[in-house]
């Protein structure tokens, strides 16, 4: 199968960089390119392909106005310009993933193994964002550089992404809270700072039409998100591993990271006992964490850990590996959303074309 052949080939490719630093930054490049080729140009592949159209065909119906009224008003808004360009739906596909692929790059760029990052975050988060739920996508490309803003101390910038990506996916306003906590001054006043906005700035967010609606549609509605325990249970892991095991040599290795990843692993832990209100809603935000959870498990070779370290580095691979071995050979949802990988990279179907 197409998906799992790629992930063996990224993670020998790993292997055989390992101890070639630059050759390894080089081919992390063109590994970045082909995943975008591999995701922007696909064709009825994923599972939101048919809404995604639906919202692409109501918007065309309405105009611009109409697109920043509405809650998450910067997606309606691309809709709106990739149409008003003239374009047909699936460059909708390609313009998220140049937002999203924007943003793993500015992330990555932080990274001593980009191209380790990039191949953790392959089987859960690029297979399922960029390659289905494309709104969480374009957000969650915002939210990377926002991460990458809080590890520069940039209160505004992260603010601004923060803000952008909350526009795409009203989820993502949750990061807000973190703002106070940008920079490298005194953690007492910021923490003050940062639970004298949470005590309002929850209940805003809790009370908000976005969250009336995400609670009407999604808690206690039997309505689940498929393999929502397996990916907050890595998470979860991944959060319980860094507090336990790599929190000290972190801290000394990586100082300007620590904040951020501390905040991340907390969050991290969070998503399990989540998933008794929603598993939809903790899925959501369970996305948002994955780049940080990439960060994470990409890093702990340079931490100095010896044997431990060692053994450490390698499961994530293993792991990602049987999940994703496990998810695409006995999902029948998988096969159905993602079977058989088709592409336009060099026509459009003229079911997608506009009328002239």
């Amino acid at each position: 199968m197409i998906y799992v052949a790629l992930f063996i080939a990224l993670i020998l490719m790993r292997v055989v960089l390992a101890n070639q630093p630059r050759l390894s930054n080089q081919t992390y490049l063109m590994v970045l390119v082909a995943l975008f080729l591999f995701v922007a140009f696909r064709l009825d592949v994923g599972c939101d392909w048919n809404g995604y159209h639906r919202h692409f065909l109501i918007q065309m119906d309405l105009g611009f106005a109409d697109a920043l009224a509405q809650r998450e008003p910067l997606w309606w808004a691309l809709v709106q310009v990739v149409g008003g360009l003239g374009l047909a739906y699936p460059w909708l596909n390609v313009t998220v993933a140049v937002i999203f692929f924007a943003g793993v790059h500015a992330l990555a760029r932080k990274q001593p193994d980009r191209l380790g990052f990039l191949i953790l975050l392959y089987p859960v988060l690029i297979l399922n964002m960029p390659m289905s739920g494309i709104r969480q996508a374009a957000s969650i490309g915002l939210m990377c550089m926002a991460f990458s803003a809080f590890s520069n101390g940039r209160t505004a910038w992260f603010t601004m992404c923060t803000l952008l990506a909350t526009g795409f996916h009203s989820s993502a306003g949750v990061f807000l809270l973190l703002a106070p906590l940008v920079g490298y001054g005194s953690i007492r006043a910021r923490l003050l700072a940062a639970f004298t906005l949470a005590v309002p700035g929850v209940y805003l967010l809790a009370t908000g039409d976005s969250a009336q609606l995400a609670l009407s549609r999604y808690v206690n509605t039997g309505v689940d998100a498929y393999g929502a325990m397996y990916r907050a249970a890595l998470l979860t892991l991944t959060g319980v591993l860094f507090f336990l095991v790599l929190r000290p040599a972190w801290r000394t290795r990586f100082p300007t990271d620590h904040r951020i990843v501390v905040l991340g692993a907390l969050m991290m832990l969070a998503t399990v006992p989540l998933i008794s209100l929603s598993s939809v809603i903790a899925d959501r935000v369970g996305y948002f964490l994955v780049p940080l959870q990439a960060i994470i498990l990409a890093r702990i070779p340079f931490l100095g850990l010896g044997t431990v370290g060692s053994v450490l580095a390698t499961a994530p691979y293993a792991v990602l590996m049987v999940m994703l071995a496990v998810w695409t050979n006995y999902s029948a949802h998988f096969h159905y959303c993602y079977m058989p990988y088709d592409s336009w990279l060099f026509s459009i179907p003229k079911i997608y074309q506009l009328p002239n």
